[in-house]
């Protein structure tokens, strides 16, 4: 039994099946031809990036051996201040590396590092647990190796000419290439004395029946050690006594790169022997916890996820765990985590978005989120560790999850409109947590796009200048008349400035909100459309960037809302760092607003909604014109682009209502919503039949 149990862990998922290899067909071809020029690109940049950085920016951990002639030294101790962060034995690895000149160093590092990459890519490819469609075989590959180039960790470790790829590497060998009991144990004692807590890769043997791998990774760590020990004595004692085995070297333990248990507890302000006792009690939860799931999903034939969550505990339980440590939490995203359909990326695109994108784009700087921005990358690998019920092969939803519903397709009421049938209707509410998190990813790259987006003051005063002239030239030039109206009239300047500063967002996040709980179907028609209307603002805050009325020298505006500007100033223009103040054209204080007041007024149940509705958009566009904030054909700039938004949803996805359950070809209904279990189906028409088969 025991030999059984070893063989199936072993050689279990080892490769693809055979057939699965095989070209799925021309357009299959085509993406993956496109997502290995990606990788290529993503190479290419990366080099550029590393070896246009000047000395002292480009590999900075190596670099910290750079000598005066620009030849790597190593001269007494690995760990002076500011130097060496790895293990003695590392070091003792990387030494012969101190005869390299810097510039032949930094080509060799980063094509190698590029090179362990791909192949830690084609490895993870081949541990996929099987069965594996002939599609996703076709295209893992250079997907695999395009999320790890963009991953934190990678980009982190190519920065800094770190060894934190190779330990991840020499595991996956450790327990998909090469076959025996000795040399994946000795793979894994070689990936422990470079990175000490992949030591639990050998429990993670012991629980799967893998004994003589046990025993044989320890050993090899041991030796390794010892044989730093032996020929670094001094450097060895300061890592593994003074230093408590690294945890005192790099950044502060308490800085938010340290993403492990002990970096969380020292952040939220816990020091001395109680946070040492609270950690050590954690770390042995976690290990307990993690590591049994770890063998479960083993022994279900789910080694690369074994391998993940072990890693992931790893992360936690480590004194430190810096962010070129953290590629095991990507490889958490093979687990199968859902029994819909609709949820079964859920779990993948978190994990992908944490590990690409900073956790101050992920989440808002708001303080009741701090604890969890800060810690992001922590609680998605306690996650995989502990918590996210990942499932079993044997699970009968494994391969056929509950199939989604989509809204039967209703005709076009223009005939000439080329819907596209690429959109299907969904008809159950999105995600909550993946939504959120992507409507804050977006609403961060509007915001960086937007500051990005700026010619100069010159520019920006010249366009303001065209477009007064063209608002006198069509009578229509009312912003000094307004302004200086509202000025006077101290009650209504108060009303306007405090409309214009807070129901921006305040009403769509208000709509968007009330439609996914009540009305799914519309909320993502409605999620649509602004969405659409906000890109290609950008692009007119990108081609046309425009002063507002108040930034204009000259022409005598009173800066309502922001107080007297200091025009003459030449450094005015450095106030875009915190907003781009020229981003005026279309104006999306309007362009939102009467994107409320269509949504208010095509599904508002009661008449004097659909009035309150209209009312926003009407008090709006006349406080950001009393303000000086906008010129009048910003409006209408804004008013453009958010009737693009809704014609493109209307090409994509077809007519915003849906068919009617059991009606023909002209029936439709305004809700399109199937309710979920113990629901009441919506008030305002009959539920819409799903083209696809219930579950």
């Amino acid at each position: 039994m025991k030999r059984e149990g070893r063989r199936s862990v072993a050689d279990v998922e080892r490769s693809v099946r055979g057939d699965a290899a095989a070209d799925p067909g021309a357009r299959a071809t085509v993406v993956r031809a496109v997502l290995w020029m990606v990788v290529g690109v993503l190479a290419v940049r990366q080099v550029a990036v590393v070896l246009r950085r000047p000395p002292g920016e480009r590999l900075t951990d190596l670099e910290t051996w750079t000598g005066a002639t620009g030849v790597l030294h190593i001269a007494g101790s690995l760990y002076d201040p500011g130097r060496f962060t790895g293990t003695p034995f590392a070091g003792l690895v990387l030494r012969p590396l101190t005869v390299s000149a810097e510039q032949a160093l930094g080509v060799v590092w980063t094509f190698g590092s590029l090179l362990l990459v791909v192949a830690l890519g084609f490895v993870a490819v081949r541990a996929l647990p099987a069965p594996v469609s002939r599609r996703t075989a076709f295209l893992a590959a250079p997907l695999a190796i395009t999320l790890l180039m963009v991953s934190l960790p990678v980009r982190t470790t190519l920065h800094l000419g770190q060894t934190s790829i190779l330990p991840v590497l020499l595991v996956l060998l450790a327990c998909f290439a090469v076959r025996g009991e000795r040399l994946p144990g000795v793979l894994t004692g070689v990936a422990a004395a470079l990175q000490p807590a992949v030591l639990l890769f050998a429990v993670l043997f012991w629980l799967t029946g893998r004994r003589r791998a046990a025993v044989s990774g320890g050993a090899t760590f041991a030796v390794c050690t010892a044989l730093a020990w032996v020929v670094m004595p001094r450097d060895s004692w300061a890592y593994w006594v003074h230093h408590l085995a690294g945890a005192g070297l790099g950044d502060r333990p308490d800085s938010l790169a340290n993403q492990s248990l002990h970096g969380a507890l020292l952040r939220f302000g816990l020091q001395g022997p109680a946070e040492i006792a609270l950690f050590l009690v954690l770390a042995v939860v976690v290990a307990v916890l993690g590591l049994r799931r770890a063998a479960r999903y083993a022994r279900d034939g789910q080694l690369l996820l074994a391998v993940a969550v072990t890693g992931c505990v790893a992360v936690a339980v480590s004194p430190t765990a810096w962010q070129h440590q953290l590629l095991w939490v990507l490889l958490a995203v093979v687990g199968r985590a859902g029994t819909r359909a609709s949820d079964r990326l859920v779990w993948p695109a978190v994990v992908v978005l944490v590990l690409t994108l900073p956790g101050k784009m992920l989440l808002p700087n708001v303080g009741v989120v701090l604890p969890v921005r800060d810690n992001v990358l922590l609680i998605a690998a306690l996650g995989a560790a502990c918590a996210v019920p990942f499932l079993s092969r044997t699970s009968p939803h494994w391969q056929r999850p509950v199939p989604t519903d989509y809204a039967k397709p209703v005709p076009a009421r223009f005939g000439w409109v080329p819907l596209l049938p690429v959109w299907r209707r969904v008809l159950s509410r999105p995600n909550l947590l993946l939504e959120l998190l992507l409507i804050r990813v977006v609403y961060s790259v509007y915001a960086k796009v937007r500051l990005a987006a700026t010619a100069g003051r010159s520019t920006a005063e010249e366009h303001g200048g065209q477009i007064h002239a063209a608002e006198q030239w069509l009578h229509i030039d009312i912003e000094h008349w307004a302004n200086h109206t509202v000025v006077a009239i101290p009650w209504l300047r108060d009303f306007f400035d405090y409309y214009y500063s807070t129901f921006h967002f305040i009403v769509p996040l208000t709509i968007l909100g009330v439609l996914y709980v009540r009305r799914p179907s519309d909320y993502r028609w409605a999620r649509s459309t602004i969405g659409f209307a906000t890109v290609l603002a950008l692009l007119g805050f990108w081609l046309y960037p425009l002063a507002p009325p108040r930034l204009m020298p000259g022409l005598g505006f009173i800066d309502t809302v922001h107080g007297v500007q200091d025009l003459d100033s030449p450094d005015f223009g450095a106030l875009t760092a915190v907003t781009n103040q020229y981003a005026a054209m279309p104006s999306l204080h309007f362009g939102w607003s009467l994107w409320c007041g269509v949504v208010i007024l095509l599904l508002a149940p009661k008449a004097w909604m659909k009035v309150l509705g209209l009312l926003h958009p009407l008090f709006t566009v006349s406080a950001i014109v009393a303000t000086g904030n906008h010129w009048v054909l910003d409006a209408v700039g804004g008013a453009a682009v958010v009737g693009a938004g809704f014609g493109l949803t209307y090409v994509l996805a077809g007519p915003r209502r849906l068919r009617a359950a059991g009606d023909g070809a002209d029936g439709v209904t305004e809700a399109g919503v199937r309710p979920e279990p113990g629901e009441e189906a919506p008030a305002e028409g009959p539920v819409a039949e799903p083209a696809g088969s219930k579950a």
